[in-house]
């Protein structure tokens, strides 16, 4: 399992009963697990009064880590019935907020003070730099050409696929899944239909063969022929590339979770969410479906964000075009 101590002590001070948590001037991975920890604390005290106030005026950066350790603790909080408030955030801290949505179900408290002020249109244009890849403008260059080499391509393949889709069963041509991307950011991805219409009611009864937070069964009787078929040549996932164009992903990066996923993180494993997640990655080229133990994938994706260049980048979509004309290739 990935872990990671921290030696970073959270400093707590006090409103009257009420416990102020003090963040530090960044929020990332040794800190979260540190105000993890301190909010466990908190909420095991029997004399923690009904509320606890999350200090920011001292942070200006907070990458994914710092995201989980909050929407963790936010769920304890509601469970114990504490009001867990955020006060005194910067403009660069708000736009992550406003980027993942949490600006609308945090309880945020602004000073009267004009520096601590929030615009959200002028937030979102403030947003950290979790990773060299995320500001790599030819990086951005790259995905877009790919992204629409990909979809003249899928515009060519699109009437047999679709064809075959509908032939073989019943239901949309199209699959739509919610994927957690950059810092947790909710979006749609897209793939051509592998599964019949009503899989995802279906999956609780289909025995899990993974290990952690995701799912694979070798045999899921909720694909469909083509759809097999679709995935052993991973023509599935040619619609992603609209993904991509759009800026929800990438041709390179991490692999893309479902928020159910995530919900089961721990702290360290939110590192994944530092980058974008991609069509292909470190995953892709080292077994794909193979892959059956989370940790494993985390390993991976961790792997992708050390070694990250642009030339790391090309040698992985190379290697990933080799491998989709092996026979053994593809998903289930």
């Amino acid at each position: 399992m990935v872990s990671q101590t921290s030696e970073t002590d959270i400093k707590v001070t006090f409103r009257g009963k009420t416990p102020v948590i003090n963040l530090p001037l960044r929020f990332t991975v040794s800190e979260a697990e540190s105000f993890k920890l301190t909010c466990q604390q908190l909420f095991s005290q029997e004399n923690t009064t009904g509320k606890i106030i999350i200090d920011f005026s001292n942070t200006n950066f907070i990458d994914s880590c710092g995201i989980g350790s909050l929407v963790t603790n936010l769920k304890t909080a509601r469970e114990k019935d504490t009001d867990f408030v955020l006060c005194d955030i910067n403009s660069q801290v708000m736009g992550v907020f406003a980027l993942t949505g949490l600006d609308q179900i945090l309880i945020i408290e602004q000073s009267t003070q004009p520096e601590v002020k929030s615009n959200r249109k002028s937030d979102e244009n403030q947003l950290p730099i979790t990773h060299p890849s995320i500001k790599s403008w030819v990086k951005r260059l790259i995905d877009i050409v790919g992204a629409l080499v990909g979809l003249f391509i899928t515009g060519i393949l699109f009437i047999p696929i679709a064809i075959s889709i509908k032939f073989d069963s019943p239901g949309p041509i199209f699959f739509g899944q919610i994927r957690c991307g950059w810092m947790g950011r909710r979006f749609r991805m897209w793939k051509f239909r592998s599964m019949c219409v009503n899989a995802e009611q279906l999956k609780s009864q289909i025995k899990n063969q993974a290990q952690g937070a995701i799912f694979k069964n070798e045999n899921d009787p909720r694909i469909t022929k083509v759809g097999n078929f679709l995935r052993r040549k991973s023509l599935d996932e040619l619609p992603q590339f609209w993904n991509v164009l759009k800026g929800d992903m990438s041709l390179v990066g991490t692999r893309p979770p479902t928020p159910d996923e995530v919900e089961r993180y721990e702290v360290p494993q939110w590192q994944r969410l530092d980058v974008k997640p991609g069509m292909t990655g470190e995953w892709q080229v080292n077994g794909r479906s193979q892959v059956k133990n989370f940790e494993d994938i985390i390993r991976l994706d961790l792997k992708y964000q050390k070694n990250w260049s642009l030339m790391y980048d090309i040698k992985l979509i190379i290697r990933t075009v080799a491998i989709l004309f092996e026979k053994s290739s593809g998903a289930y």
